[in-house]
């Protein structure tokens, strides 16, 4: 075993805890000849001092690489570290060392690859601990609390292909050293508190990089125009900066684009990267409409242009068989439901809320049978639901809230598999993408960032006009953690099914016709924080226990206008024999004003026409000044109708002409359209 030279127990739990680490250090001690020492995701817990006290002394001069990555270690890195000299690659990424980086770590000059990332290490790391890694060229410190302090006519050593810095402070200034790193492939500078415009040599620099992450900054200024340089990248990250202006032409060779979250105005480009892939480009002020190129991408799977000014209809052509993402809510695109999206049946992520589309549903909507979030909320839909929709047996989110749809909840609820249980094939369980979406529960928008939206399994049909009862069916959908069917005409009363939905957190059935008493079963949902039953016919007591008890007092509100209520915790006791039944009191006194107004109003027609007519009568002065103004109005009336006649008389002659005239002026102001 003296002989052995690697060692591997990568990703081999069986040795973790403290008793593991024990083991696998006191069995080291003889191996003199080890090289490479892999360790990682193994779940070993100790002190990472420990762990360089136990290992191989005599292999100091020949150990090359150490891998200690995606451990529980913790304590400080020990400044006779710099003992191993010969060390090519040191990771201890992903673990939980903490202090600061000792100095003498810069004495490592064979260093190549150094990874520190995602520890708790703080402090500064200043050009006098980097100046001695004169062979590096690939450095993790990320997700530390680290601030990176050099002077800014510094020139490193080393030459970078791999740099990672996120969650570093670097900024406010963009770093002048990196100029230097012209072999850089890889950089993430995300969250690195740099204020600062992208240099004028920052395209020319990176020319070779096929990734940039220069995310969640403070980077401002237009992009740069000669971006086309940059032939090599593939994936380039600015979203969440402060960056106004065009977006110029790309490079060619982009693969995934996010310059969401700034200030970006102007058209789309009328041509993207024909290999683009990912296009996020949410949360700007882009104006104009979506260009019909954008239909030519036929690598396409995410498109995201929300929250922008967009208007006019949806392209209808997309050649892409992998879309399966499309965001394009809060923007002022009409039409109505892209019916390009028929042959699309990989979609599972489909935003078109807040826009001014119109019309029916389509049937076959139940056709995109990988659907898990529908969000068409807030637009001009109208008709009923399909009955198709519980075709879409993988559907997670369903929000067709403030539109204009009518008739009865369809059949067949129970259908919606993906809201019933999780043994549900759904992709999410697979892949979760990076999406920002509202789901608006508990009275509130709240916003949930990358795949947190996939755990808000929502029904949300608020705000239009549907009717008939609530179906039992519904309430077999127990994951459903958000239920909204408020203002809408749904009758009859509460079903007590409503008990068995457990993971419950937001029940608004506010604003409609429902009466009877509140169900006891309420009181077992354990997990619900948000109530409204306001606006109804119900009657009754109000239960007690549960949730119930304490809801009250965060929403005051949520038994308004239910005049039959009583208990607690209203102050109204329920020995009070003023309950109506089933609202029948409370709907008659709007009807009964409604009837009384148009008879008053023809009473007093009548009373005032006879009022007026007996004045006249026995009046004469009154008689005569009557007539005398008849008779003008009669003369005045007369003279406009004959002059009137005349000059239509004319025009009709003329008209003709007119025509002529007009098209011709039309025809030269308007652009020629090349349609003979």
């Amino acid at each position: 075993m003296t002989s052995l030279q690697v060692l591997d127990f990568s990703e081999f739990p069986a040795i973790g805890n403290h008793l593991g680490m024990y083991i696998t250090t006191v069995n080291m001690t003889n191996l003199c000849s080890l090289e490479i020492l892999h360790l990682g995701y193994s779940h070993i817990d100790g002190n990472i001092t420990e762990l360089f006290e136990g290992l191989p002394q005599c292999a100091m001069k020949n150990l090359k690489e150490l891998y200690l990555n995606d451990n529980h270690f913790t304590g400080v890195l020990p400044g006779w570290i710099v003992r191993w000299a010969n060390l090519l690659t040191l990771d201890l990424s992903n673990n939980r060392i903490t202090g600061q980086l000792p100095s003498e770590i810069g004495m490592l000059t064979n260093l190549t690859n150094l990874y520190l990332g995602g520890n708790n290490l703080s402090g500064l790391v200043t050009h006098e601990l980097l100046g001695g890694l004169k062979s590096l060229t690939a450095l993790d410190l990320s997700g530390n609390s680290l601030k990176i302090v050099v002077e800014p006519e510094w020139f490193p050593p080393f030459r970078l292909q791999q740099a990672t810095f996120s969650s570093c402070e670097m900024g406010p200034q963009f770093p002048t050293w990196l100029q230097s790193q012209v072999d850089i492939l890889e950089l993430d500078i995300s969250g690195a508190a740099i204020f600062d415009t992208l240099p004028n040599w920052f395209c020319t620099t990176f020319s070779n990089a096929f990734k940039l992450n220069i995310s969640n900054n403070g980077i401002n200024g237009t992009l740069p125009t000669d971006m086309e340089v940059m032939t090599s990248l593939d994936e380039l990250y600015l979203n969440s900066n402060q960056l106004t202006g065009h977006i110029p032409k790309l490079p060619g060779g982009l693969n995934s684009l996010d310059i969401s979250c700034n200030s970006l105005s102007g058209p789309l480009p009328s041509n993207f990267p024909p290999g683009i892939s990912n296009l996020r480009l949410f949360s700007n002020l882009i104006t104009g409409h979506i260009p019909q190129s954008i239909c030519e991408l036929q690598n396409l799977q995410t498109l995201d242009l929300a929250n922008n000014i967009l208007e006019g209809g949806f392209p209808r052509c997309f050649e892409s068989e992998f879309l399966d993402i499309i965001i394009i809510g809060n923007n002022r695109l009409s039409g109505r439901f892209p019916s390009c999206l028929q042959q699309h049946t990989n979609i599972y992520i489909l935003d078109l809320e807040m826009n001014n589309f119109f019309g029916e549903l389509p049937l076959w909507i139940g056709g995109m049978v990988n659907l898990e979030i529908l969000r068409l909320g807030y637009n001009n839909f109208s008709g009923s639901i399909p009955a198709t929709i519980t075709n879409l047996t993988k559907l997670i989110h369903l929000d067709l809230a403030a539109n204009s749809m009518s008739g009865v909840l369809p059949s067949h609820l129970s259908n919606l598999w993906g809201m019933r249980t999780w043994d549900n094939t759904t992709t999410f369980m697979n892949y979760v993408p990076v999406i920002n979406l509202s789901v608006s529960t508990k009275g509130h928008a709240r916003y949930y960032e990358e795949g947190e939206i996939f755990g808000m399994v929502t029904i949300d049909l608020s705000s239009n006009f549907l009717t008939g009862v609530i179906p039992e069916e519904i309430f077999l959908l127990g994951l459903v953690v958000n239920l909204n069917l408020s203002w809408n005409l749904f009758g009859g009363t509460i079903p007590v099914k409503i008990g068995v939905m457990q993971r419950l957190e937001s029940l608004d059935l506010s604003g409609n016709k429902l009466y009877g008493e509140i169900p006891q079963s309420l009181t077992n949902l354990t997990y619900l924080s948000y109530l409204d039953l306001s606006h109804n016919n119900l009657t009754g007591t109000i239960p007690s226990g549960g949730q119930l008890d304490t809801l009250y007092a965060q929403n005051p509100f949520m038994y308004d206008d239910n005049i039959g209520l009583c208990g607690h915790p209203l102050h109204k006791n329920c020995s009070e024999k003023s309950e109506p039944k089933h609202g029948d009191n409370k709907r008659d006194e709007p009807d009964s004003i409604l009837m009384s107004f148009p008879f008053g109003l023809a009473v007093g027609y009548v009373v005032g026409l006879w009022s007026v007519f007996c004045a006249i009568l026995f009046k004469k002065s009154w008689r005569i000044a009557y007539f005398r103004l008849f008779d003008k109005v009669h003369d005045k009336v007369y003279v406009f109708l004959v002059v009137t006649w005349a000059r239509w008389a004319q025009k009709a002659i003329t008209s003709p002409y007119l025509r002529i005239i007009k098209r011709m002026g039309l025809a030269m102001c308007q652009p020629s359209t090349g349609i003979i």
